[in-house]
């Protein structure tokens, strides 16, 4: 990728169906029925179909009478449409009952902080908009705060969508949606009047259109190999691009690269620990940060923690596996996490390796049914945790090298609950949406609806989806209208939102904010 393909350098498997994908949907499973499920791998796999080009290009032309690119405006969701407060109550029933407050005080900051936290909200609205029937591995919850800096096992800043919870194949346009109104929303909380947020959020979309039409020109392992350099990408646009971009746009990502190089295994050491008798041991911040020892009833926390860890470790390659062995179990704490995640169980782990300046932080995620489920059936894998990691290593270009997963049976609350692992930060960056100039909220926009194509691209039918979108702008105003009409919903959701608060149906806890 190149500046010039997101307008940086200076100018110059499902069957097609019409909508309502939902009716059609299988109806949701409850947790402990989806874990009852055995997933097996058959002795012979299906054939797979392979279709040439000329097939994929009628396919997603013919894609376009059944569902007119320019239908994608549609936001018509009627008056049998979910109460949104019931839906985050619901959800509400499989969470940490304490942390729950602490969620709904999160969502309450902002709109865009309720948007975050709105996922399945929004799947429910999706659920009723129309499709191409064409479908690629999603996110699932693609705004634009859950895509930014990582560091790639290679030792280089890499720019990737970094959320992966609700991971499941789905429509492609649930996640290019969703992805433009929150820019869309956010545009609004900056204060930007529409004649300039149109084109930012017509931007995501372009950039995903053009996209997608270059991958589908490309070899599949050409789709497969690309990923964004952060470093290249940006000493490229330095070169290349007007005054305008390299003193603002450029500078600001440079100054975001080199904070996101701070915030290693190091950096987490020194802010979340403290020594105990000479150990290092994690830092309590109730309820925010809570030692393990504070929260288990069981007799030998030490031995318990170590099953679990023994667990996960069978879920690695055997490469990183050995890795993992050279390291020893230290300390477990509870930590709350995002906004959409407060609620679910979701601890960090401290290992030590040749001493204390060398240390690793694991976090330990809990993984419920994706929000889609309900509305596109069950996924295949019988594990939640290995559904969010098979679907990372499908869409990411590149995957943090301490993924793994394992189901707990010895929970506090006697419940089966699925997990996955990775690191806590590694080099992890994200922008500072409040207040952004909008040309580098323009920037920020082509870079994610360039990232979100590749991720489609490579699990998805690009060909398909290509032909489909055209080289015609129609979808990107579509899309457009469609971020307009649902920022002007989820306003209204909020608001429904902050009076449930002041009624006292939902407690919320300004503190954990």
């Amino acid at each position: 990728m190149t500046p010039e393909d997101i307008g940086l350098s200076t100018p110059a498997r499902a069957p097609a169906r019409r909508h309502r994908a939902a009716s059609a949907a299988p109806a949701a499973t409850t947790p402990a029925v989806r874990r009852r499920r055995v997933v097996t791998t058959p002795a012979v796999l299906p054939e797979v179909a392979h279709l040439s080009r000329q097939e994929r290009i009628a396919r997603g032309k013919a894609a376009r009478t059944h569902t007119p690119r320019s239908g994608h405006a549609e936001l018509d969701l009627g008056a049998q449409r979910p109460d949104p407060i019931a839906l985050l109550e619901e959800q509400a029933t499989t969470r940490v009952p304490e942390l729950v407050p602490i969620r709904y005080g999160r969502m309450l900051v902002s709109e865009f902080a309720f948007f975050r936290g709105a996922a399945l909200v929004m799947a429910s609205d999706l659920s009723r908009t129309p499709v191409s029937g064409i479908h690629a591995q999603l996110c699932g919850d693609a705004h634009l705060s859950n895509f930014g800096l990582f560091a790639s096992p290679e030792r280089r800043v890499v720019f990737d969508i970094n959320d992966f919870d609700e991971t499941l194949p789905g429509p492609w346009e649930w996640d290019l949606k969703r992805l433009a109104a929150s820019f869309e929303v956010v545009g609004r909380e900056n204060g930007l009047p529409a004649r300039t947020r149109r084109p930012i959020v017509e931007r995501v979309v372009r950039s995903y259109r053009e996209a997608m039409a270059t991958f589908a020109t490309h070899t599949n392992l050409t789709v497969w190999y690309e990923q964004l350099e952060v470093e290249e990408y940006l000493a490229e646009a330095r070169s290349r691009g007007s005054r305008r971009v390299r003193d603002k746009v450029v500078g600001d990502a440079e100054r975001h690269v080199a904070n996101a190089r701070t915030r290693d295994s190091m950096h987490t050491f020194s802010k979340l620990t403290h020594l105990v008798d000479g150990e290092p041991r994690i830092t309590a911040d109730p309820p925010l940060v809570v030692p393990f020892s504070d929260l288990a009833e069981f007799a030998d926390t030490s031995a318990w923690a170590h099953r679990q860890l023994q667990s996960y470790r069978r879920t690695l390659p055997p490469d990183r596996r050995h890795l993992l062995e050279q390291y020893r179990l230290v300390d477990l704490a509870r930590k709350v996490v995002g906004v959409g995640s407060v609620g679910t169980r979701c601890f960090i782990a401290l290992l030590l390796g040749v001493d204390d300046g060398d240390p690793l932080f694991l976090q330990i995620k809990e993984a419920q049914d994706s929000v889609l489920e309900r509305f596109l059936g069950p996924s295949v894998f019988a594990n939640h945790g290995e559904r969010v990691i098979a679907g990372q290593r499908t869409i990411q270009a590149a995957s943090d090298i301490f993924l793994g997963w394992q189901r707990v049976h010895e929970t506090l609350d006697a419940v089966p609950r699925d997990f996955y692992w990775r690191q806590l930060r590694d080099w992890k960056g994200s922008v500072d949406l409040d207040g952004m100039h909008p040309a580098t909220l323009s920037g920020y926009a082509g870079l994610c609806g360039w990232t979100l194509a590749r991720a489609h691209a490579r699990s998805g039918d690009r060909v398909a989806i290509a032909a489909y979108m055209g080289k015609s702008a129609v979808l990107d105003e579509a899309i457009a209208d469609f971020a307009a009409a649902y920022a002007d919903l989820n306003a209204r959701d909020y608001a429904a939102m902050v009076a449930a608060a002041a009624a006292g149906r939902i407690s919320v806890d300004a503190e954990g904010s």
